[in-house]
This record gives structure tokens, sequence and C-alpha cells, in this order.
């Protein structure tokens, strides 16, 4: 995608195509299913802080993430193939900046709302069991840290969890205006303008909110910033 940004020829083959697209679908996936694990291990670590060693070894660690890629490589397999086998036989020019399942769709020459359907199916069936994860994770947590007596122990208790839950708000934020929305309110501007968020500014903010809950990068950024005022 980067290359095509700088290419004078806007071009990609269909096997290009179909692989960007099969990539897109499985880290997509992913990192719906990542933000539910790691919702999970803020749920451990803040309700059963004693337990959190024995609760999240490192087996299960490499369990929990083995089985989101698993859950990502299936499901793109499936939009992949749902979307693929259409017949592509008349206009060849995809109006976004990469090759996305809805825009690659609407290029097919018969009638595509049942494969629309499905896409949709599975696109809120993910998302519906990664958000309930996060959500009644994120429940019990507010529960538990509501009884917390001390300031500081509250604060801490949020501060563990504000990287994610800001990243959660970005995702799912952009994801359900792409996806769960009126068809006759869409639009293949907002489509690529919302697609930005999720493709090139989350991940570019990703390691910047997660870093700056690190004491010592927010030392060395509040050193940078006061050498600069000087």
């Amino acid at each position: 995608m980067l290359a095509e940004f700088i290419s004078y020829t806007k071009v990609i083959s269909f096997p290009e195509c179909a692989v960007q697209l099969f990539f897109f679908g499985v880290l997509g996936v992913l990192e719906c299913l990542l933000l539910a694990v790691m919702a999970y291990d803020r749920y451990v670590a803040i309700c059963n802080p004693l337990l959190y060693t024995s609760i999240m070894s490192s087996r299960v660690c490499c369990r929990l993430v083995s089985l989101a890629l698993v859950g990502g490589f299936l499901s793109s397999v499936v939009m992949s193939a749902n979307t693929l086998s259409l017949n592509f036989c008349g206009p060849n020019e995809i109006n976004h900046f990469f090759c996305n399942f809805l825009p690659l769709i609407q290029l097919s020459c018969k009638d595509a709302t049942a494969r629309i359907i499905g896409l949709l199916l599975i696109v809120i069936a993910v998302g519906f069991i990664s958000f309930s994860t996060i959500l009644v994770s994120y429940v019990y947590i507010l529960s538990t840290i509501l009884r917390i007596h001390s300031a500081a122990g509250r604060s801490k208790a949020f501060s563990t969890c504000a990287s994610h839950l800001t990243v959660v708000c970005l995702f799912y934020g952009t994801g359900l205006i792409m996806y769960v929305q009126p068809s006759t309110n869409y639009s293949q501007e907002q489509d690529k303008a919302v697609s930005v968020f999720y493709t090139v500014l989350i991940p570019m903010l990703n390691p910047l909110i997660y870093s700056l809950r690190n004491k010592e990068v927010k030392e060395a950024l509040r050193k940078a910033m006061y050498r600069k005022r000087r």
C-alpha cells in the first residue's frame, strides 16, 4: 500500500490484491481478538492479583495468542474466499487505497447482497465475541476498583487499563462507523476516510499510547521537552 502511494502507476494484479486482502483480514481479526485477550489479562491482574502468575502463565498466554491467530486465519480464509469467488468482468478500478472487502465486492458483475451479508455476519460475530469479553472484563474491573479504598490504589488500577481502553475506543469506534451503519448512509469516500484511522493512525498511535505508561519513556520525553524550551 505504501509503495503504491509513491509510484506513478496505481496498478495491482489480482493475485497481489488477493494476498493483500487475506492479510488485511487476518491482522484485522487478530487485533480484535487480541484486544479481548488483553482485557482478560487486565481483569486477572486487577481482580485476582495474587493468582495472576498462576492464571496467566506462559502456557496460557501462548494458547490465547494462538487461538486469536487461528481465529484471524480462519475468518480471513472465509471472508477472502467469499469475496474472491465473485465474477469480476466489469470495472477493474477499486475506489480505495488498498484491496478492501466492500469496495472489491462492489466491482462484481452480479448481485453480491448475499456475500455482503455473509461478510457482515462474520465481522459482527467476531466483534461481538471480542467486545462482549472486553465489556464483561471491564465491568468486573470497575467493580473491583470502586471497592479499593485508597486513592493511590484506584489511580494505579486505572492507569493499568488506560492505554488498553484508549486503543479499544479508537479501534471499535472506527469499526462501528465502518461496518455497523445503514446501507443508505454508506459512502465510499467515508469508507476511505475511516479506513485511514484503523490502517494508519491507530497502528501509528499504538506504540505511543502503550509506551507512555513506561516511567522511563515519560521521563525521557519530559527531559527532551525541557531541553527544547531552553
